[in-house]
């Protein structure tokens, strides 16, 4: 493969390859994830320096090897290697920049004193792409501090809250105009005659069994009087009818059989029933209800009421 591409080919498709997978499997909204995660790109940067530090290290090893071969063997290698990819003279300049390595034939002018049981050292110089890097290092852990700690910025516990109550308010606002996902929090009585018709309807189908078709009641309670057994009201109507009446007695949960826009349509035509005095009605049960929220008569009118009226 090293023949067919080179080093700088694959140091930055084996790059991207990395950097496109983290960016697919790590969530991370709107933006990139190595700018979102500060951690992601010190990744990124640990990898392309391995990267290029193996890169540079096999280079090396190979011109070694190079030179342990016998004259046969160089020009076998010299051949196989003009039938393969030259590189171009940009990059083995830009190679040389960046490694500054000697000939193998100026190693002794490089070579120190110490002397260890044969075993000799280099005076080599630090590679210039390795001082590039430890600077650049330097740089990027003086403005991570300057950031995050000096300027205060948001760290990822902060945005991760900051995102976690955002999301809580779109939900919230999705759910007021959500119809499947209304529960007896957010539903309100609808009042026009198209969503009432269409109650009725879903009455007659899956209600009128048990409370008759006028809502006088027969096996289930009588649904035109003011009392209630489980509350009155659209909010409790609601929550009556999603998840079913008393155990062992009461109705059955329709939250498996109607929609939530369904059961808002068939609880407000069951309010609209009230005070119809249907024929025969079955005897009331339960207790009266009062809606705590609703204004005072006299408040809604216009006019003061007396203190103790209104706490009543």
């Amino acid at each position: 493969m090293k023949k067919f591409f080179p080093v700088y080919v694959r140091v930055p498709v084996i790059f991207f390859i990395v950097f496109g997978l983290m960016e697919y499997f790590i969530d991370s909204g709107d933006r990139a994830a190595f700018i979102k995660y500060p951690m992601v790109s010190v990744f990124l940067f640990v990898f392309l320096f391995i990267l290029i530090a193996i890169e540079i290290t096999l280079s090396a090893v190979n011109r070694v090897m190079y030179q342990l071969m016998s004259p046969e063997e160089k020009a076998q290698s010299d051949y196989e290697n003009s039938l393969s990819l030259k590189e171009s003279t940009w990059y083995k300049d830009l190679m040389h920049k960046l490694t500054k390595t000697q000939p193998i034939e100026n190693e002794g002018a490089l070579l120190m004193d110490h002397d260890y049981d044969g075993i000799k050292e280099l005076d080599n110089n630090l590679p210039p792409w390795w001082v590039y890097l430890f600077y650049a290092c330097i740089i990027f852990g003086v403005i991570y501090v300057a950031r995050y700690d000096v300027f205060g910025a948001d760290d990822q516990e902060m945005e991760l809250k900051k995102e976690m109550a955002q999301a809580k308010i779109d939900v919230d606002e999705y759910l007021k105009t959500a119809p499947d996902l209304m529960d007896e929090k957010t539903v309100v009585l609808l009042t026009d005659k198209e969503n009432l018709d269409a109650g009725k309807e879903i009455f007659i189908t899956n209600c009128a069994a048990c409370h008759r078709a006028d809502g006088g009641g027969q096996i289930g309670p009588n649904l035109t009087d003011d009392r209630w057994i489980l509350g009155g009201g659209i909010k409790n109507l609601f929550h009556t009818i999603t998840n079913g009446g008393r155990d062992g007695k009461g109705m059955i949960s329709w939250k498996g059989t109607l929609k939530p826009k369904e059961i808002q349509k068939v609880a407000s035509y069951i309010l609209s029933l009230q005070g119809s005095d249907p024929k025969d009605p079955k005897e009331a049960e339960g207790e009266v209800w009062v809606d705590e929220n609703a204004p005072h008569p006299d408040i809604a009118n216009g006019k003061p009421a007396d203190s103790t009226e209104v706490k009543k």
